[in-house]
């Protein structure tokens, strides 16, 4: 295993990067590059976290392989994803409520499901296509419930993204991408549930005559549209 920078090597890149010998001004630059190497380090466990779960390894085995509670494992690796800079606000809100979705149906995880029924308070572009498609929340929480019944015990803890609710996020930014956006919006959210087919909300899609292809014409006609009004 490759051995970690020594103290003294990153003192020297302080030292270097620093804009004074001022102790102070030394001291943040060092957080900042603490700060930097906790949250690379936190991404390379996670991300062998999510290559776990696709794998279908539980949290048990992944709490044991990392040393911790399996409650710490939840909190730290599978609460939400951990890179939502290129999320728009509605498309962080669109987490939230799926994940308040899942705590309020009783159920232990948050799946492609939950994360349809949270885009439904938010609004955005995605709120608009299935109201369009006459996809409502109340239409979408039957067919949950339909699937899993609402459970009864209290979650001490945010329940964990299944690993199809956990593709979604990748899936969303690679929908941006090929869209030539540098953000993840509700619309991308939604058509990323589409890549699925087995995923529970694709299936409540599909049910309800929504495709990936319609969808993403609309979004780009409905983005177009946007841009003239400007």
């Amino acid at each position: 295993m490759a051995p970690a920078p020594p103290l003294t090597e990153l003192i020297a890149s302080v030292d270097a990067d620093a804009a004074s010998t001022d102790p102070l001004v030394r001291l943040a630059t060092a957080s900042a590059m603490a700060a930097d190497l906790t949250e690379t380090s936190d991404s390379l466990v996670g991300h062998f976290v999510d290559q776990c779960r696709a794998a279908g390894h539980t949290w048990a085995e992944i709490s044991d392989a990392l040393g911790v509670t399996k409650q710490a494992a939840h909190k730290r690796y599978s609460m939400v994803p951990r890179d939502l800079t290129r999320f728009t606000t509605r498309a962080r809100a669109v987490i939230t409520h799926g994940v308040d979705a899942a705590r309020g149906l009783g159920h232990g995880y948050v799946g492609t499901e939950h994360l349809l029924l949270g885009m439904f308070p938010p609004g955005g572009l995605a709120a608009e296509l299935l109201a369009e498609s006459g996809i409502t929340q109340s239409n979408v929480a039957t067919a949950v419930l339909a699937s899993a019944p609402s459970g009864t015990a209290e979650l001490a803890e945010p329940p964990p993204f299944t690993p199809r609710a956990a593709r979604v996020f990748s899936g969303a930014l690679e929908e941006a991408l090929t869209m030539g956006h540098n953000y993840i919006g509700t619309e991308h959210l939604v058509l990323a549930l589409f890549r699925d087919p087995e995923g529970l909300a694709a299936k409540i899609l599909a049910e309800a005559g929504a495709t990936h292809a319609d969808f993403k014409e609309r979004i780009a006609k409905k983005l177009v549209a946007l841009m003239q009004k400007k």
